[in-house]
């Protein structure tokens, strides 16, 4: 038995049917798990702020504005 680390429900998982990086979720509050150890299983909630900052740039721009901000470097 793994705990959500969210909303600390009991999770029925068997370690050997789940791998490392897999995604999950939970049956309670729904959020995404990332399974990150499987001997034994230990679970990380994905954060929306994590999958957002993985589209962002390395100033927090989007991709699309990242262009923008480019274009306008060179209309100057």
């Amino acid at each position: 038995m793994v705990r959500c680390p969210e909303c600390a429900v009991e999770i029925d998982l068997d370690e050997d049917e789940v791998e490392e990086g897999e995604i999950l979720n939970c049956p309670e509050c729904e959020a995404e798990l990332e399974v990150v150890q499987t001997h034994p299983v230990h679970l990380n909630v994905i954060s929306e702020d994590e999958e957002e900052a993985e589209t962002e740039g390395e100033d927090g721009d989007t991709p699309d504005e990242a262009l923008e901000d480019e274009e306008e470097d060179f209309e100057e």
